[in-house]
């Protein structure tokens, strides 16, 4: 029998969004936990199903709020990896004036690109009913090969 509803693989991220003008009139941006395959999670979360996360954050502020959000919402971070040399990765987002969004991303490497096969939890895998990656772990080695061999699992 099956413990996980859904794992996710992927991005696990910081989205800096817009969030007004200063007094000086600088842009400022607030800090969002992001992460596509982490979205998915989170609304299944909210429709009662059991969820786990593979993927890899900096051991830095942002890979610690990042997991304790997980956690809070009841993500299963037994797959989240901690990295004390590469940073977390982040993206700030950028609305124009029809609402239509482009993304600028830090990471070059950013964390979550450097998972590598020995750091998948595959137990977790085997444990899932359904297995759910983000587009953006196919887009550069080590976490591509960890995706495929992920998906043969």
């Amino acid at each position: 029998m099956k413990q996980l509803d859904v794992i996710a693989l992927g991005e696990l991220l910081i989205d800096f969004t817009s969030n007004g003008i200063s007094e000086q009139g600088n842009p400022l941006f607030e800090a969002n936990p992001g992460g596509a395959p982490c979205n998915v999670l989170s609304m299944l979360n909210r429709f009662g199903h059991k969820t786990a996360f593979i993927g890899k954050v900096g051991e830095d502020i942002f890979g610690v709020r990042l997991k304790q959000v997980l956690e809070e919402i009841g993500i299963d971070t037994k797959g989240l990896v901690m990295d004390k040399e590469i940073r977390t990765t982040l993206a700030f987002v950028q609305n124009d004036e029809s609402g239509d969004r482009s993304f600028s991303f830090y990471r070059n490497p950013g964390a979550d690109m450097m998972l590598n096969e020995e750091e998948v939890n595959y137990d977790l895998i085997r444990q899932a009913k359904v297995f759910h990656l983000g587009t953006l772990s196919m887009t550069a080695e080590p976490v591509l090969s960890a995706t495929k061999k992920a998906l043969k699992v």
